[in-house]
């Protein structure tokens, strides 16, 4: 992609946010997190240079490769994806600044004994199924404060930063927006206790997440497709 071309993209995207974030409250800040995993090194040296900083990866290899081969650049990197416990000492040595999808207190009680075996701590998000749809990972609404205080009681290592969601994948819009008002409302309760990451919103619906309370979007086919 040539320079241009990634730059009106890039100003497209930071309108809307900024026309979104204004509906919500001139004092909403969110972060636009860009999903590099279908693009390459090239794209992703052009849009840190448009001032982008937060890059997110799906897959431990990728990140890995990425964090080695993007290591001149102090890129803040995120993991998103489904983690499977053979994985997880890649990741640490991967050293994502914020892992977003911690599933379930099992994952979190595996990556506890792995960060504490290499003696580090990961911030991460909790992540919620909040449209309780079977093809996706997270602990489902009406549990999430439970396992939230279970993992921090029972994973020092592991320093809950706030939670995550998916929206509902349908075209009814008042489902999206209900699994998005489902997870801020669990955030809201959470803040009192520390929490300040809500990642929710995509590239298809991050407007109607920052509507709904999202300071995080994950945006990957707006900018790179």
């Amino acid at each position: 992609m040539d320079r241009m071309t990634m730059q009106e993209r890039f100003d497209h995207l930071v309108w809307r946010v900024e026309e979104a974030r204004i509906k919500r409250s001139e004092h909403h800040i969110v972060k636009i997190v860009a999903v590099s995993k279908y693009t390459d090194e090239k794209n992703i040296r052009l849009l840190y240079d448009l001032g982008q900083r937060a890059f997110a990866e799906s897959k431990v290899q990728s990140l890995r490769e990425r964090v080695e081969k993007l290591e001149d650049l102090p890129i803040e990197w995120h993991y998103i994806g489904r983690l499977q416990k053979n994985k997880i000492n890649h990741l640490i040595r991967a050293n994502p600044f914020l892992m977003q999808s911690l599933d379930s207190v099992e994952l979190a009680q595996a990556m506890q004994k792995r960060l504490l075996e290499h003696g580090v701590r990961m911030e991460c998000l909790m992540q919620i199924n909040s449209s309780k749809e079977e093809n996706k990972a997270g602990v489902v609404p009406e549990r999430a404060i439970e396992t939230y205080f279970e993992i921090k009681e029972s994973c020092p290592n592991i320093r809950l930063r706030g939670v995550m969601t998916i929206g509902a994948y349908v075209e009814d819009e008042s489902v999206i927006r209900k699994s998005f008002e489902t997870t801020y409302s669990i955030f809201e309760k959470l803040k009192e206790d520390g929490a300040n990451i809500c990642s929710m919103g995509m590239s298809r619906d991050f407007e109607l997440a920052i509507e709904c309370g999202s300071n995080m979007i994950r945006i990957g086919s707006l900018l790179f497709e």
